[in-house]
């Protein structure tokens, strides 16, 4: 089925997507960069590397680190974290909405015969 993807530039050469946005939610899921970036497939260090960038995007951070004690520390979203995913979803859901009778007709065309075409000689 075709679907739509949004990227959603907010400062020259600074953008979050689907990516991104997958990583937040599953730092919430999970309260740690690690598991989270295990759970996508990607390294630590990248991982990382994505969550200094979101934070460093916005005024404050997206994701801050719990101190450890005696069940261990971890990571969590800030209440903007969860503000700039639930807004990325509703932004995502809109899109989409708008975009429904196209992509329906996308894929629609993709599911149709090919039309024939008829072979035509080169002329000498």
């Amino acid at each position: 089925m075709a679907s739509l993807s949004v990227r959603i530039d907010l400062k020259p050469g600074s953008r979050i997507g689907p990516g991104k946005i997958e990583l937040l939610e599953k730092i919430a899921a999970f309260g740690s960069i690690s598991a989270a970036g295990r759970a996508m497939n990607m390294s630590y260090r990248r991982a990382w590397e994505l969550v200094e960038e979101l934070n460093k995007l916005f005024p404050s951070p997206l994701v801050s680190a719990r101190t450890g004690g005696k069940h261990g520390g971890g990571t969590a979203l800030t209440p903007l974290g969860l503000a700039v995913v639930t807004r990325y979803r509703a932004i995502e859901q809109a899109a989409t909405e708008a975009a429904r009778q196209h992509l329906s007709a996308l894929q629609a065309e993709l599911a149709a015969a090919p039309l024939a075409v008829e072979e035509v000689e080169p002329r000498p």
